[in-house]
């Protein structure tokens, strides 16, 4: 394999940079050329094909820093409909007029999706991203436990529900332990979380958190390391009786409160405290919105104003009890050592996954307690289930204590490896260098983006056209 490609594909995370930078490393060493695909699947649908050269001469361009934020190629929503056959054949061809002979994807759960019908055409593969770290297994028969059920409320008539569990749950059995973009957005909220302390304790307030991760509680869990009083997660229903009596309990003690919750939680009826809209973005996922505000009014309602006045600490429970979203900070910025490491790692593995002739894989981040963490490959039809979707893993139960309300100590165990060493000096001294830099008061922002648009190169649309009519 002489040429490969490579794009990024939805939301944006700290780490995509880095797992570029590492494809193109391993690249370079096997004498491959990488052409990086601007704004993921978009690309395709264009007739020209904006397209950059990341290692011309084997060596990598300049403009290539695995150490910043984002993606310097670009990422979209857009996905490849199997069922537009046509559209199909057009990416393929085009694929082809650029010499390239395999495909990278950089992407979570909805883009290994996507690239499925990419894969029967051209080998394809996934490095993986996501800050929800829900993309994986939390044991390899876990495709199995999915079965479709009757509703006529939904588009196709049916939707997917989980059975009960058969397997027992080993950290040692993850398939993906822990995904780049991941550890980066924990250390973002944790530290949001022990800023927002200072303001409960200083005017002792109530303060919830919200923190992104759609249907899962990883973020909300890692969160603990700043030290809140109270997690919820969208995996365990909220007891909101159990969860005011617990609040009450803790604000008697020490005159303030921490809540961190995860955008998805919901209450003991399974309804979306968050209130998913109608509304939804380009990938077809429905947007949680207001996880905290309605956790809020229901606390105002349950704990009641005269609570508050007796302590003389303000005059209503609306008052006591403010919310925040820590919202998009956790996707940007400079990744952390953790993530830059481990997806340029599996940057480079899904490059040997290509060249050793594998399609349709994934190159995963495996960890055991003997040999620690370490890439491997896996094959993506395992993530599927029997009618060949693949599910955004859950946060797996036994990771939660729901009565006290934090991470269990098999949770404790989970995280542990991932955040003992995951930031590196030079993190810290990349902040006292650059944050307080006179320059930033005299020189305006620099956009990765106006250097990389300089070498974009194109395909000729009459020639595409030509090529395909013949």
């Amino acid at each position: 394999m002489k040429r490969i490609g490579i794009l990024t594909a939805g939301g944006d995370t700290p780490a995509l940079n880095a797992t570029i930078a590492g494809a193109v490393a391993r690249a370079n060493q096997l004498k491959v050329e990488i052409i990086g695909l601007i704004k993921g699947f978009n690309c395709l649908f264009n007739p020209r094909v904006p397209h950059v050269h990341l290692n011309p001469l084997y060596q990598e361009i300049p403009e290539l820093d695995p150490t910043k934020g984002g993606s310097l190629i670009g990422s979209s929503r857009d996905y490849v409909d199997p069922e537009k056959k046509d559209d199909l054949d057009l990416i393929c061809s085009r694929l082809k007029r650029l010499g390239v002979e395999g495909l990278i994807c950089v992407g979570g759960d909805g883009t290994l999706n996507g690239l499925q019908p990419v894969a029967e055409h051209l080998p394809t593969v996934l490095a993986p991203k996501t800050i929800d770290n829900d993309l994986g297994l939390n044991y390899p028969s876990e495709p199995d436990e999915f079965v479709r059920v009757n509703d006529a409320n939904i588009k196709g008539g049916f939707r997917y529900k989980r059975t009960d569990s058969r397997a027992v749950f080993d950290l040692d059995h993850i398939v993906n332990y822990v995904t780049p973009g991941y550890a980066t957005a924990v250390f973002v909220t944790a530290s949001g979380v022990e800023r927002i302390r200072t303001t409960a304790e200083s005017h002792r307030r109530i303060a919830l958190i919200e923190v992104m991760g759609r249907h899962s509680g990883y973020i909300a869990l890692g969160s603990a390391y700043g030290r809140p009083d109270i997690v919820l997660v969208p995996e365990h229903p909220v007891d909101l009786e159990h969860l005011a009596e617990r609040v009450k309990h803790i604000y008697d003690l020490q005159k303030n409160v921490l809540i961190v919750c995860g955008e998805g939680i919901v209450d003991e009826q399974g309804g979306e405290l968050g209130a998913e809209t109608n509304s939804s973005d380009p990938a077809g996922n429905l947007q949680l919105t207001g996880a905290a505000e309605a956790l809020r009014a229901k606390l105002i309602q349950m704990i009641g104003d005269r609570y508050f006045q007796l302590y003389r600490r303000g005059e209503s429970a609306r008052e006591a009890i403010f919310t925040r979203k820590v919202g998009h900070t956790q996707r940007g910025g400079r990744p952390i050592l953790f993530d830059r490491f481990y997806a340029a790692q599996l940057g480079a593995k899904a490059v040997e996954l290509l060249v050793e002739g594998r399609n349709n894989a994934v190159a995963v981040l495996q960890y055991n307690s003997t040999n620690g963490f370490h890439v491997e490959g896996f094959d993506a039809n395992r993530f599927r289930d029997r009618w060949g979707l693949i599910h955004a893993r859950h946060m797996h139960a036994s990771l939660y204590d729901p009565k006290l309300m934090k991470p269990s100590k098999l949770g404790i165990e989970y995280l542990l490896p991932i955040f003992t060493d995951a930031i590196g000096e030079d993190d810290m001294q990349h902040l006292r260098q650059t944050l307080f830099a006179a320059g930033n008061l005299t020189q305006p922002y620099h956009s990765i983006t106006t250097d990389v648009s300089k070498p974009i190169r194109y395909l000729d649309p009459e020639a595409a056209a030509a090529a395909l009519a013949a």
